[in-house]
This record gives C-alpha cells, structure tokens and sequence, in this order.
C-alpha cells in the first residue's frame, strides 16, 4: 500500500504531537511511559523545596514532587507526590522534609511505617519536617546573636556615658595623667639602667656572697643531721623519768615525809628547831662576849670569875 504525501504529513504531525506532550509531560515531572501513584502531604512550611523535589526512601530516588499548593481553609501548605508503584508504603509511612547536605536543595524523606495497609492513589502521608545543616547552625546561633546584639547595645551606651563623662577638664586631666605615666615609666627604665649597672660592677661581690650562703646551708645541712642522729627519744625519756622522781619528791615534802616534809608540816619540829638555834645563838654570843670563862689561863693562879649566863638583852644590844 503506497502512502500518500498527506498521511505522511498527518502521521508526522501526530508523532510531532505526542512527542510534545510527553516531552512537555516529562518536563512537568511525570513520565507517561512509567506507572505512578499520586500521595499527598500537608506541611505548615516547606521553605526550601521546590517542583521536581525528590522522593527517597532510605537514600534511593523513588519520586518527585510534582505540585505546591496551599490549602485556603487550613493555610497549609498541599504537596503532591508522584511515587512509583512498585514501591509499597504503607498508612502509617512518614513524610520528612530534610536536607540531604548543606549545599543542595530540600528534599522529602519517607520514613517506612510497619503498620497499616498500603496507601493507594490519593491518600495523605503524616508530615515532618527535619533542620538541615544550614537550619541547625542559624537555630544555635540565633541565642548568640540575641546575645551579641544586647551587647553592642551596652557597649554603645557605656560609649555614650563616656563621652558624657570625658568632658573637656577631664579629657585634659587624662591627658596629664598620660604624660605623667610615660615620665613615670621613662623613671622607672632609667632606675632599671642603673640597677644593671650596679649590679654588673658588684657581680664578684654577689658571687661571693652567694657563696658564704651555700656555706652556711652546707652547715645547717650538717647541724640538722647531726641532730638527727642524736637520740633525742631517749634524752625525753630521761628527762621525763626525772622530773616524775621530782615531782615524787615534791610530792613526799608536801605530804611531810622525810626531813625536809617534817620541817615544813611538823609544827613541833619546826619550834624544837628554831629553839636550838636561838639557844646555839646565845652560845655563841656568851663566848664572844666573855672568853674567859670557857679558856681559863692564868700564869699567876687567878680565880676564876662565877658564871653569868647571856640574857636576851644582850643579843638584842648586838
């Protein structure tokens, strides 16, 4: 069958047609050739995402997003996704916009569900949103800006209270007070030249004092060995065994034992001593006062003179 130039012509401009519309279809996110199922999810914001989004599950590419409305009775935002239908999702799968890195676009996640049937064309998936990288950084550094901002405004104000302070007396005193500090400080390097200067022409005398230091610590080293090689344990034990007998003795005297603590407790003792010693007092008196009747010598045959016992009168005359 030979064909003519007009079925030619209206057979190329039908394949020309549909060629087009599967082009154009293509373009719009859908493939005529490839079965799909239309699901939909409701997000109160989809900043990011975009026509021709994709749909993953688990990382692998199932879908895109074919259309972005909004729902004028509720005000959320309608997402239509085309999924292929050889993927089974169930009810209960989960929506989440994310962001695979930090460069690319926004994309939609879905989470499998385990329980439920499958979703069918036209049902509604549950919707979440997740920060990506980018959202994260501007969530944890919004507090900081917040933070940065009131700090800029204090800074500005302590500026302005400063410059209210600073008037021109106290402007001029700072400025003397500068002056003063630099003198203070030229002062203070000329002190520091000097000191090294000192210090250069006393430098053996400094070695040698350093050295009669070392000495000394060498000594003191050696006097606290040697006092602790001494047995001073024993030297307390010493002492304190002597000052029990001490106190033992102490002890004897004040409960009037021995001589000494019938002396200071026996009242008779005490008067019996103190008689003799008077009387041993008178003694000695009447033989200083009157030898003679005790060494009696007398070349001639001289009588001796009767005995006159010392009264206290006389010792009270001495």
């Amino acid at each position: 069958m030979k064909l003519t130039r007009e079925i030619k012509t209206a057979i190329l401009v039908l394949s020309s047609i549909l060629l087009f519309i599967w082009g154009y279809s293509y373009l719009k996110g859908r493939d005529l050739f490839v079965d799909y199922k239309v699901l939909y999810v409701e997000y109160p914001n989809v900043t990011g995402l975009t026509n021709s989004s994709a749909v993953t599950i688990n990382g692998m590419v199932v879908g895109k997003v074919s259309k972005i409305s909004i729902d004028s009775t509720t005000g959320k935002i309608k997402v239509e996704l085309q999924i292929k239908s050889d993927f089974p999702i169930k009810k209960s799968s989960i929506a989440e916009i994310n962001s695979p890195n930090p460069i690319g676009g926004k994309e939609i996640a879905i989470i499998p569900g385990t329980t439920g049937a499958d979703v069918v064309d036209g049902d509604f998936l549950k919707s979440s949103n997740k920060l990506g990288l980018t959202d994260e950084l501007a969530k944890q550094f919004e507090p900081l800006r917040d933070k940065v901002t009131r700090l800029l405004d204090n800074a500005n104000e302590m500026l302005v209270n400063v410059n209210q302070v600073l008037d021109a007396k106290s402007k001029e005193n700072l400025r003397n007070s500068l002056a003063n500090l630099n003198e203070t400080l030229e002062n203070f390097k000329n002190v520091s030249k000097e000191a090294h200067s000192m210090l250069s022409e006393n430098r053996a005398k400094i070695s040698v004092s350093m050295n009669n230091v070392e000495k000394a610590s060498d000594n003191f080293s050696k006097l606290s060995d040697s006092l602790a090689k001494v047995n001073i344990g024993k030297t307390i034990k010493t002492l304190e065994k002597t000052l029990a007998n001490v106190d033992k003795m102490m002890g004897d005297m004040q409960a009037g034992k021995g001589t000494m603590g019938k002396l200071m407790k026996d009242d008779a003792m005490y008067n019996n001593f103190t008689k003799t010693s008077k009387e041993l007092e008178l003694l000695l008196q009447d033989l200083r006062l009157n030898p003679t009747r005790y060494v009696n010598v007398s070349l001639f045959g001289k009588k001796n003179k009767p005995y006159v016992a010392p009264t206290n009168d006389s010792i009270k005359k001495k």
